[in-house]
């Protein structure tokens, strides 16, 4: 059996699915796919994932992407891998069910709303120092046609009406979830699952400095007792120490530019 994670920094989608493996003891080899060279758009990637994102997982040559799918799949293929506090996927149909539902949460109503800051900011000056023929050459080798809008408008700038949308998206998911660590330990439950994993890696980890303005530390402390209670599980400590070559000020961002 070989597992092969192909990934950018440890942050967001690359961090989501590289925590299961770790919590689960899996061993892999690890490629690290260089998203500040756009290798996620080079032939080589490409043929791998035709949609030229990253994290990829290849198991014995069957190709898994997107995140949500691929913790899944390693759930189904290596049920008996778990960590030594219960599996990451609920064995009861409602506990299966409940995270199930945070991870659709996440999925649809947090990451993007976070990526969209994380590309205002940061991606926009990589797209501007791009001279325009050559950000042409970059448009035409982006396999998936969203995400080619993605990095023009980038380019341009998100108007304030849409980051101002996008602000009231996060605030309205870190009240939820606050509300919920105070009726449950985890998102799903009294046990930690791959819902956690998802929402602390696009959201938990780094809404706080990115978004100063919203006070996260003193608003919410349910959130952030649950933050550290994540951060302090050996599995999500060895991730974070993962190949990481994002200058300082990048890091908020890279693992949503896929």
């Amino acid at each position: 059996m070989t597992l092969k994670y192909y990934h950018a920094e440890p942050l967001a989608n690359s961090l989501k699915s590289m925590v299961p493996l770790k919590e689960k003891g899996l061993a892999y080899e690890s490629h690290y796919v260089d998203l500040h060279k756009f290798e996620q758009h080079s032939a080589w990637f490409v043929a791998i994932n035709p949609e030229g994102q990253v994290p990829v997982l290849d198991h014995d040559g069957m190709i898994v992407t997107h995140t949500t799918v691929i913790n899944e799949y390693l759930e189904d293929a290596f049920p008996d891998a778990q960590p030594a506090d219960g599996p990451l996927r609920p064995r009861d149909a409602v506990g299966a069910a409940r995270m199930r539902y945070w991870n659709k949460f996440v999925d649809e109503h947090v990451m993007n709303y976070v990526s969209m800051h994380g590309w205002h900011r940061m991606v926009g000056i990589i797209a501007r120092s791009i001279e325009g023929g050559e950000f042409e050459k970059l448009l035409e080798n982006i396999p998936l046609p969203d995400q080619r809008k993605k990095w023009a408008t980038a380019r341009s700038g998100w108007s304030e009406a849409d980051l101002a949308a996008a602000t009231d998206k996060i605030v309205y998911a870190l009240k939820k979830v606050e509300q919920q660590l105070g009726e449950t330990a985890w998102l799903a439950g009294d046990a930690y699952t791959l819902a956690d994993i998802n929402f602390y890696s696009h959201c938990g980890m780094m809404v706080e400095r990115m978004f100063p303005e919203l006070e996260v530390g003193s608003k919410y402390p349910r959130l952030i007792d649950w933050r550290d209670r994540v951060t302090a599980r050996p599995a999500v400590a060895e991730a974070l120490k993962s190949e990481d070559r994002t200058a300082p000020g990048l890091r908020t961002w890279s693992g949503h530019a896929r």
